[in-house]
C-alpha cells in the first residue's frame, strides 16, 4: 500500500513539473521553470529514495536543497506579481 502511494505521488510530482513546463511556454511566466525545476528535483529524490541506486548522498541533499530555493524564488515571483491572498 505504501509502495503504491509513493508510486501515485511521484506521478502527481511528474504531472505539476509539467504544469510548470507549459506555464513558461505557454504563459511565457519564467516561476513555469522554478515549478518544473523543483518538481523535477521532487521526482528524481524520490525515486532515487525508492529505487536503491548508488547515488551520493550529499549530492543528493545539495539538489534537494536547490528544489527549495527554487519554490522559494516562485513563491517570492508570484508574491510580487500580486498573485496571493495577503492584499
Amino acid at each position: 500500500m505504501i509502495k503504491t502511494l509513493q508510486y501515485i505521488s511521484i506521478f502527481i510530482e511528474l504531472i505539476i513539473a509539467l504544469f510548470g513546463l507549459l506555464i513558461t511556454i505557454k504563459n511565457k511566466k519564467s516561476y513555469g521553470l522554478g515549478i518544473f525545476l523543483t518538481f523535477s528535483i521532487y521526482v528524481f529524490y524520490d525515486l532515487v529514495k525508492l529505487i536503491p541506486l548508488n547515488f551520493p548522498r550529499d549530492s543528493l541533499y545539495l539538489i534537494f536543497f536547490v528544489s527549495t530555493l527554487s519554490i522559494l524564488w516562485v513563491v517570492l515571483k508570484l508574491f510580487n506579481e500580486g498573485k496571493h491572498c495577503l492584499k
